[in-house]
C-alpha cells in the first residue's frame, strides 16, 4: 500500500509539518503554526486574513505551500476545507455563533470556555484515543506539569492512579526532579502537560523521557509546540481565555476524557480497581460523613 502525501489528508500534512519543522525559515514557522493551530480558520477564511493573523507576508504562505509540495494556497486550502467538511456537522457554524456573542465579563468567561472545549473535543477524538492505547500498553506511566499546567497534570494522576496505583507524579519536590528523571525506564510512557510559555522543567522532562527510550504523550496549545514536536502522541489543547492567564478548562476536560477511555479499556479491571480504591478511603477516613450518608 502506497504512504499518504500531504496532499491526501490533513493528517498525513501535520505529520509532514512536524517533520520539517526545524528546517524552516523562521517565517515559515509561524505560517505553519498558524495553519496547525487554527484549521478551522484557514479552511473559511482568505490567505491574506490568515497572513496577518499569523504575521507572516501573504508571499511566504504561497511558498511554504510550494515547500510543502503543494502547486500554491488554493491547494493546500482545499486539505483544510474537507477536514471541515469531514468533521462534525455543525461545529463551525456554532463555533462562529459564540465567538459573536457580546455580554458581560462572566459570560464572556464562560462563552470563550465553551468555545475551547468545543474546539478541544473536535480536534482530539483520535489523538485520545491513540493516547489511551500508548498508557494502557505502558509498564509503568508517569505524569509532568508544571506552575499552570500542573492542575491538568495532577488531575489525570489523580484519576488515573485510583485504577492504576503506580502511576507516578513527576513533582520535583524539593529539587528532586533530576533525580527523579533518573528512574525512567525504556519502554514507559511520560505523560507531559505545558502550553506558552512552556516550563522549562516540563521540556526537562520530555527530554529525559526520550533519552532514556520512554514513549511521550503531549498536552499543549499547539501541534508545533516543543512538547508536540518530540511526543508520539499529542492532545492538543484550546487554553484561549479573556482573562490574564491562559485557561485550564479545556485541559482538564480533556485528561478526564483520557481517564475515560483507560476506564473503558480496562473494563471489569478497573471497576474492581476503583472500587477497591474508593473503600479504602472511606475505611481511612479520607471522605467526611454526612446526614446523607447510609448508616
Amino acid at each position: 500500500m502506497q504512504a499518504a502525501t500531504p496532499h491526501d489528508s490533513y493528517a498525513a500534512l501535520m505529520d509532514l509539518i512536524k517533520a520539517r519543522h526545524a528546517e524552516l525559515s523562521p517565517q515559515f514557522q509561524a505560517g505553519a503554526r498558524y495553519l496547525a493551530d487554527h484549521p478551522d480558520e484557514v479552511a473559511v477564511s482568505s490567505m491574506r486574513s490568515i497572513a496577518a493573523r499569523a504575521q507572516v507576508q501573504s508571499a511566504a504562505l504561497v511558498r511554504l505551500a510550494q515547500q510543502l509540495g503543494f502547486a500554491g494556497w488554493p491547494e493546500l486550502k482545499a486539505i483544510f476545507v474537507e477536514r471541515l467538511r469531514a468533521g462534525p456537522a455543525g461545529y463551525a457554524e456554532k463555533a462562529g455563533a459564540l465567538a459573536g456573542k457580546e455580554g458581560n465579563l462572566v459570560t464572556e468567561v464562560f462563552t470563550v470556555q465553551q468555545r475551547n472545549l468545543a474546539a478541544t473535543e473536535s480536534a482530539n477524538h483520535a489523538a485520545l484515543d491513540g493516547a489511551a492505547a500508548l498508557l494502557q500498553a505502558a509498564p509503568r506511566v508517569h505524569v509532568a506539569g508544571f506552575r499552570a499546567a500542573h492542575p491538568i497534570a495532577y488531575t489525570l494522576h489523580y484519576l488515573y492512579r485510583l485504577l492504576r496505583p503506580s502511576v507516578q507524579l513527576l513533582s520535583g519536590q524539593g529539587g528532586t526532579l533530576e533525580m527523579d528523571l533518573r528512574a525512567l525506564q525504556a519502554g514507559e510512557a511520560v505523560v507531559v502537560v505545558s502550553f506558552a510559555p512552556y516550563s522549562s522543567e516540563t521540556l526537562l522532562v520530555a527530554q529525559a523521557a526520550r533519552m532514556a527510550g520512554c514513549h511521550v504523550v503531549a498536552i499543549s496549545d499547539s501541534a508545533m509546540s516543543p512538547l508536540a514536536l518530540q511526543a508520539d502522541a499529542s492532545i492538543v489543547i484550546a487554553v484561549d481565555s479573556p482573562s490574564f492567564f491562559p485557561s485550564i478548562v479545556a485541559g482538564v476536560a480533556a485528561v478526564e476524557s483520557l481517564v475515560e477511555l483507560l476506564v473503558a479499556r480496562a473494563g471489569p479491571d478497573a471497576v474492581h480497581a476503583i472500587g477497591a480504591a474508593e473503600s479504602q478511603l472511606r475505611a481511612l477516613g479520607a471522605y467526611a460523613k454526612t446526614s446523607n450518608d447510609v448508616n
